[in-house]
């Protein structure tokens, strides 16, 4: 009897829970069986492994070959145990030393032919190898994916039989390198080419700057998903704390680059409204992170806002103020992070045409009201900004100048941002505790009559005086001043959205 066992992982989320997997050969009738609460993928294994062993010429022995998963109560997912349960099979059958598989945690699918295909979740399994103090053995187009999770010992194998050469000392196996990340270039539209709609420009820098919501309101044609697609032109680039935040996210959903490098710039997601509950929060039979975290240190944009369903909004609310969302199901409950920028856009009515005269339906202003009335009041408070966006006349586009560009409104960003360090705070305004700040006595009063006027909620009040904050950033002032407060006020009122 030949017991042995190779350290993989599982996952819940983004975070990488330890699993042995351990493999026994004994006298018995011949079979192959996976026991240790194995999911589809994971029983359909040993077909993999036998075909790719069998591509290298060799055979299973024809004895009782069990593979156990610990913890057995655990509930193992994925095609990634392939390649940890093909290594403790070859190190059993005693053509793989066991002593060298020890020092090495491994993920990767199998073909039939022994390549190892690229799965989901690398960044993770290399961060959990690093504090186990292990190497990790992954797939060898992941191997500067793997890199990036902070792991120095990395064997990335294009097949196993590459793999079973190294171990035996046949022929060694090149260690990754990190791509030359090359200089970042703004691409996308360009502001410069959204003429006239200066308020509107106004509240997209001021969301922009501070990483608040944005609510854009106005008639079919309007602009307000042009002016929403040139927001990515305006942000920063990611921190790289923030860039590995993103890049293990992407890697969880099985989309990072080719190149495994990491992703740089704040990403920006727009899913359609036909979108359901489980693909913005995440879900589904393996709780897959869902549109939101996907956005997270970025931008989600909700087109047609009214058209998602309500109940795909409402589940909106919590993510909006934790940073992140808990996917709870009988069998699975999974922490994804949630950071995101939330800018949307609706028609002020369902004809869309609301206070043109010529052009609005007959039950104008009620039909208005009752489109509204499909976001909950609870979703609007969380809502920083609200601005109405009016359409320019075909003569007015055709003379008016071109605006200001994306690259001198991204420097004034960067500027205002930097001045927020420079106060000593670390966060974006949007998250930022309102203690901290500094008033002037005129802006104080102000601020408590625009509370007392606009009956604002406790949440509505701190998110006014978030945006006030960001205002004086863009000025480069310490206190925040009454006009500060004024402008703030001004993008907070419910007829902005009419």
């Amino acid at each position: 009897m030949i017991n042995t066992r190779v350290r993989a992982f599982a996952f819940s989320g983004i975070e990488a829970i330890p699993v042995w997997v351990e493999v026994q050969i004994a006298n018995g009738l011949p079979a192959f069986l996976v026991v240790g609460l194995p999911d589809k993928a994971v029983g359909e294994a040993r077909e993999r492994v036998r075909a790719a062993l069998a591509s290298m010429g060799l055979a299973l022995p024809p004895k009782r070959i069990l593979v156990n998963l610990v913890p057995a109560d655990l509930l193992k997912e994925g095609s990634h145990f392939d390649l940890p349960i093909a290594l403790a099979v070859l190190a059993a059958m005693e053509i793989v030393p066991i002593e060298e598989l020890g020092r090495y945690a491994a993920l990767g699918e199998l073909s039939l032919d022994g390549r190892i295909n690229r799965v989901p979740n690398v960044i993770s399994a290399s961060l959990g190898a690093t504090i186990m103090e292990l190497g990790l053995i992954c797939p060898a187009v992941q191997g500067s994916e793997a890199l990036f999770g902070g792991n120095p010992d990395i064997l990335a194998a294009p097949d196993l039989l590459s793999l079973v050469s190294h171990f035996r000392g046949e022929q060694l196996l090149s260690p990754p390198v990190l791509p030359t990340l090359p200089p970042l270039v703004a691409t996308g539209p360009d502001m410069a080419d959204v003429k006239g709609m200066e308020v509107a420009r106004r509240a997209l820098e001021i969301a922009a700057t501070g990483g608040h919501s944005l609510l854009m309101s106005g008639p079919p044609g309007s602009g307000k998903s042009m002016l929403a697609a040139r927001m990515p032109g305006l942000l920063p680039e990611l921190t790289p704390q923030e860039a590995l935040e993103v890049t293990r996210i992407c890697s969880a959903a099985g989309i990072v680059s080719e190149d495994g490098g990491p992703i740089r710039r704040p990403p920006f997601r727009d899913p359609h409204h036909s979108a359901s509950q489980p693909a913005l929060i995440g879900g589904g039979a393996r709780a897959k992170p869902g549109e939101i975290s996907l956005a997270h240190r970025g931008v989600l944009f909700l087109d047609e806002l009214p058209e998602f369903s309500r109940q795909a909004l409402e589940s909106l609310r919590q993510p909006l103020e934790t940073g992140q969302t808990s996917i709870a199901r009988a069998a699975v409950h999974v922490t994804y992070p949630a950071r995101f920028q939330l800018i949307a856009a609706m028609n002020p009515c369902r004809c869309g045409y609301l206070g043109d005269a010529s052009r609005e339906c007959r039950k104008a202003p009620r039909c208005g009201e009752d489109y509204l009335n499909r976001l909950s009041g609870p979703l609007l408070d969380r809502m920083d900004l609200w601005v109405s966006v009016q359409p320019l006349s075909p003569v007015d586009m055709m003379t008016a100048s071109a605006g200001e560009p994306s690259a001198s409104i991204a420097a004034r960003i960067a500027s205002a941002r930097s001045f927020r360090q420079t106060r000593g705070q670390t966060v974006r305004n949007a998250e930022a505790n309102p203690d901290q700040f500094e008033l002037e006595e005129g802006a104080r009063t102000l601020l408590a009559d625009a509370a007392r006027k606009l009956r604002l909620s406790a949440r509505g009040f701190t998110r006014l005086l978030r945006v006030a904050r960001t205002i004086a950033d863009l000025e480069a002032s310490i206190l925040i001043q009454k006009h500060h407060v004024a402008e703030a006020v001004s993008f907070r009122h419910r007829s902005r959205l009419s």
